[in-house]
């Protein structure tokens, strides 16, 4: 089966999701495909700060997420041996330190505002095979495999949002510039227990990070910083004695953590790295999000900045404009903001545990 549109977006993430509504409402046709069966995938970047937030809000969409829920962080506690020794509230103009949304949320308040447009389709379970080009070297579309069947899309562009394994980078065969961090992250989640504050709190286990977060729904998620590629060795250990120190760290959550946490199976690793391209696309085709700068999980920035990546191209594209896009304009736009973003998460990462020198006694 045939298609066609203005614009293609391979990628029904934030960013994805977000130009969707932007292009469409600016009278762009698009199809936006999805690879996954639903929207929303679990651990992933869940956490608005100022900048995503105010890009909600410059769209009028901030409304409809928060309608759905979503759950403002009233604090930031460093805590050793057990107890919290700082504490940061947060600025009374801003209101939170961060704030959490599930993915799916964020998604279905960004997209059922894009399903008031004709010329808007969203395919689900469709995972794109190959990208069309022309004899000039611009591309000109994709086939793809929608729940098993063939279909061809045209479209004057083609918008890479899909990822940190992006397949739309890989088929146009732009290189990516992968950088490690040292440490790997295993995730979790359980229960808060009752009277839990929606808070963000820290601890530092053998020089390494670990992170709570309470999240939507009465739960709080764990991030866990290992030695990086040390996650296969570490199973072969003793599991009682590696929980053992999250309950020690936080002792008000050794129940729920002894009920919830019972072998490693409950955790889930995420390979951690940050990566760059130098193009950010050719003719025909743009990259944006994690596609085309990864972004590690520290300081949640990557969500923010694949909203903001979405916001600046979606000023750059309309009717006039679309056929002599210069993707230039958008790597020149973006490109120094996110260098500083990662060069602030690095900083984070190597100065973690200073936070931890003078500590209360």
């Amino acid at each position: 089966m045939n298609y066609e549109a203005d614009v293609c977006i391979v990628g029904a993430g934030p960013s994805g999701a977000l130009l969707s509504y932007l292009l469409a409402k600016k009278g762009l046709s698009v199809i936006l495909l999805e690879k996954s069966v639903a929207l929303g995938q679990a651990f992933r970047g869940e956490h608005l700060n100022e900048e995503g937030e105010a890009v909600l809000k410059s769209h009028h969409l901030f409304g409809a997420v928060e309608a759905l829920g979503l759950l403002r962080m009233e604090k930031l506690e460093y805590y050793a041996e057990g107890r919290a020794f700082k504490t940061i509230l947060p600025d009374e103009a801003v209101g939170h330190l961060g704030i959490h949304v599930p993915q799916a949320n964020l998604l279905k308040g960004i997209l059922q505002e894009s399903q008031h447009f004709a010329h808007f389709s969203c395919f689900l379970n469709t995972r794109v095979t190959q990208l069309i080009i022309d004899s000039s070297g611009r591309y000109t579309g994709v086939i793809a495999s929608k729940d098993g069947e063939k279909i061809k899309i045209a479209s004057q562009i083609i918008i890479g949002a899909d990822g940190r394994y992006s397949t739309i980078r890989k088929q146009a065969q732009i290189d990516m510039q992968k950088h490690k961090h040292g440490f790997d992250l295993l995730w979790a989640k359980i229960p808060a227990p009752q009277g839990w504050e929606p808070s963000i709190k820290m601890a530092l286990i053998d020089d390494k990070q670990l992170s709570l977060f309470t999240q939507v729904g009465g739960f709080i998620q764990i991030g866990w910083n290992i030695n990086q590629g040390s996650f296969l060795q570490l199973r072969k250990q003793a599991f009682t004695p590696f929980i053992n120190q999250l309950s020690e760290a936080f002792p008000e959550l050794a129940v729920t953590v002894k009920t919830h946490i019972t072998s490693w199976h409950d955790f889930v690793l995420l390979d951690v790295f940050s990566s760059h391209c130098n193009s950010w696309g050719t003719k025909g085709l743009v990259l944006l999000g994690d596609a085309v700068h990864t972004m590690t999980p520290t300081g949640a920035f990557g969500l923010n900045s694949a909203l903001k990546d979405a916001d600046c191209l979606a000023s750059l594209l309309n009717k006039d404009t679309i056929v002599q896009f210069d993707v230039q304009d958008f790597q020149q736009m973006r490109e120094q903001a996110i260098e500083e973003v990662l060069a602030k998460q690095i900083e984070k990462e190597q100065t973690f545990a200073a936070n931890f020198i003078n500590k209360a006694s």
